[in-house]
């Protein structure tokens, strides 16, 4: 049984001539008579009772045309929430971001110009993210990544984003713009947590030979910020964090040896599909991070 034959017998169940439903359905008379006997053996009993030119729905068409109009109903009702459904996914961005306060404003920056866009945004896990770029479950992915030879995602890079050494105003290295990591290997540290930035930190610092004496781990970098402020330790914060602090009472340092950053990249899977306007945040992200590229790339000092 076929659903054409169903919309057929639908029709011809309304009008009750053959003819005006071939006329209606736009096909060539003979062409639905065949149609419909073909529905009735299919059944086994006739659905019309025929008289001539006329017919008329018999007992059994009625009943069949009843669920038939129920199954056609539900039908539509489906590919009408699938609509809608789609139409959702089209207004909408699924997004694993770093932790950073830049991303409120690179997602606020891109609905001004798209104000009816969803955002559904993930912080990142790397346990997990893999997973959910290759289900399909998030489009686009914004964190410090590492190409692996066995990835098979796609990926772009969009900045190098330095990482500085962040000292309080009051501290022997303020009047300085720039220090070695192990110049500072004796300092009490306060540090992330967890993470992937403290994993980077770590990293650099064991590359200049130490391990950093840890005063306080901390979840956030406000906290952060406060402890350093206090004069409780040194801390890193990245270039991204650093633009948006305004905060005289600390000073950061470029760190000249070794080259302390993380490369930011966007990742997306190219096996899945994404809905246009998935698309053009991908091109709106890649222009925002271009912009911050080609204003400075080394921190003015703060007025001493």
């Amino acid at each position: 049984m076929e659903l054409l034959q169903l919309k057929y017998f639908q029709t011809v169940a309304r009008l009750q001539h053959m003819t005006r439903a071939a006329r209606e359905l736009s096909i060539a008379q003979p062409s639905l008579s065949q149609t419909i006997r073909r529905l009735e053996s299919e059944i086994g009993v006739p659905l019309f009772d025929r008289k001539g030119r006329r017919i008329k729905l018999n007992r059994y068409g009625k009943i069949f045309l009843e669920k038939t109009e129920a199954a056609l109903s539900s039908l539509q009702e489906g590919q009408q929430e699938i609509a809608d459904l789609a139409k959702v996914k089209e207004d909408s961005i699924s997004l694993a971001v770093m932790r950073t306060p830049i991303i409120p404003d690179l997602l606020s920056s891109f609905r001004r110009e798209h104000p009816l866009v969803r955002f559904r945004v993930k912080q990142i896990s790397r346990s997990t993210v893999n997973h959910q770029l290759d289900a399909g479950e998030i489009d686009l992915c914004i964190t410090p990544y590492h190409k692996e030879n066995d990835n098979p995602f796609n990926w772009r890079n969009l900045l190098e984003d330095d990482i500085y050494l962040v000292v309080p105003r009051s501290h022997p290295l303020a009047a300085r713009s720039s220090v070695d990591l192990r110049d500072v290997a004796h300092e009490p540290f306060i540090l992330k947590a967890v993470g992937a930035f403290r994993e980077e930190t770590d990293r650099y610092c064991l590359l200049s030979g130490f391990q950093p004496d840890i005063a306080f781990e901390v979840d956030d970098s406000v906290s952060i910020r406060g402890l350093v402020r206090e004069g409780l330790g040194v801390a890193f914060f990245s270039s991204l964090t650093l633009r948006t602090v305004k905060d005289p009472s600390i000073v950061p340092l470029k760190i000249n040896r070794p080259h302390c950053f993380r490369t930011i990249s966007l990742v997306w899977n190219n096996d899945r599909y994404h809905s246009p306007i998935a698309a053009e945040f991908y091109h709106f992200v890649v222009d925002y991070f271009q912009k911050l590229n080609r204003q400075s790339t080394e921190l003015k000092p703060m007025p001493r």
